[in-house]
């Protein structure tokens, strides 16, 4: 039996890659003597879905080390990071797999040094733009190393290969038809697209709510506002809505696979923060977007992602200090009635999008451990 072990965690732009390369290892690799497992933080809902992929979970106690001063720092330091490097450190020598595959974030460091000791093999995917803490460590001794962006810089220089970030193919495959089904569209205006993300969605949210009614004369609306803040969107736009205005308005706490790949489908123009799976998503289905560089994003990736996508002409870069409704909609408007300029971005999009990086990344992977 042969196995794969992926590590990181933190947000969803570190797990939702890791669905998207479980796929194709398993469309590439179909046989079952290949097991993939996933070693990180707790997270029940991830862990549900990786279960729904056939990637077994294992949990460990996850600690990090912040760049600022923080009582927090102690405990992670000597009770939390020691405690998971047990956990990891175990469960590697019990597993024993062919490969630890690294996407960085909380905990991933402490695998990957233990897969070092342990002389098992480390391949490091940098999603965004600027290597994260974790991944800059671990790819001191990393066989490969793959980013998403061009010149993302890492120290060992001779072993890095860009893909992209990998993305689930199923976001391409949205229809019109099945869009107005699903999300119980008008199609009666343009459809503006507003994802906060994991992280930073509650500043998004709150600026949706102020250009609401105004913002709704000419377009509609799909908003995905994140679990924590439902209660309070919605409660702030029933106060809002007219009942003319109320059928162009979809207010979802986050959109499953389903719904992200028809409201992806049928936007006019996608509104969010500039995590790098958004942004390679957003370029793979071709669509204009404005994006909104989370402030406290560490290393300011956020910031650095978006500015490198927007210089392709593929988006605009808009600073959350910037968010007044009058020129975010003005913003938007002028793009949206100037149909060259639209399909211009369209293009540049299409340019940067790198829709087979999963299917590369599985074949690197399957390749190394000889099962290719």
């Amino acid at each position: 039996m042969t196995t794969i072990l992926f590590t990181g965690g933190g947000t969803s732009g570190h797990l939702m890659p890791i669905v998207a390369v479980a796929r194709e290892i398993k469309k590439q690799y179909p046989q079952d003597t290949l097991q993939l497992h996933y070693l990180g933080p707790r997270d029940p809902s991830f862990a549900a879905i990786f279960a729904q992929e056939g990637v077994a979970v294992h949990s460990m106690v996850s600690g990090k080390i912040r760049r600022y001063f923080s009582l927090q720092n102690i405990v992670d330091m000597f009770i939390k990071i020691p405690v998971g490097f047990l956990q990891s450190f175990f469960l590697l020598l019990v597993m024993y797999p062919k490969l630890v595959v690294s996407k960085g974030g909380s905990g991933s460091a402490v695998v990957c040094f233990c897969a070092r000791m342990l002389f098992i093999p480390v391949f490091v995917h940098e999603s965004d733009s600027v290597p994260g803490l974790s991944n800059q460590i671990v790819s001191k001794w990393a066989k490969k190393i793959f980013t998403s962006f061009p010149n993302t810089p890492f120290a060992a220089s001779s072993n890095v290969t860009l893909i992209g970030n990998p993305i689930r193919t199923s976001m391409l495959t949205g229809t019109p038809e099945v869009a107005k089904e699903v999300l119980h569209l008008t199609f009666e205006k343009p459809i503006l697209l507003f994802l906060g993300g994991s992280q930073g969605a509650e500043v998004i949210n709150e600026f949706v709510a102020d250009m609401l009614d105004q913002a709704l004369v000419n377009y509609e609306i799909i908003h995905s506002c994140g679990k924590n803040n439902y209660k309070k969107a919605f409660a702030e736009s029933r106060g809002i809505l007219t009942k003319e205005l109320e059928p162009y308005y979809h207010l979802y706490d986050s959109l499953d696979e389903s719904q992200l790949t028809q409201a992806y489908a049928v936007a006019s123009m996608v509104i969010s923060r500039a995590g790098s799976g958004s942004i390679f998503e957003i370029a793979a289905v071709k669509k204009p977007s404005m994006l909104i560089p989370l402030p406290s994003a560490a290393g300011d990736h956020q910031s650095k992602n978006a500015y490198a996508y927007a210089a392709t002409g593929a988006a605009v870069v808009i600073e959350q200090e910037n968010l007044t409704h009058n020129f975010v909609l003005g913003v938007i408007t002028n793009i949206l009635l100037d149909q060259d300029r639209v399909m211009a971005m369209q293009q540049a999009a299409g340019q940067f999008a790198k829709p087979q990086a999963a299917a590369v990344f599985a074949k690197e992977i399957l390749s190394y451990i000889k099962l290719l």
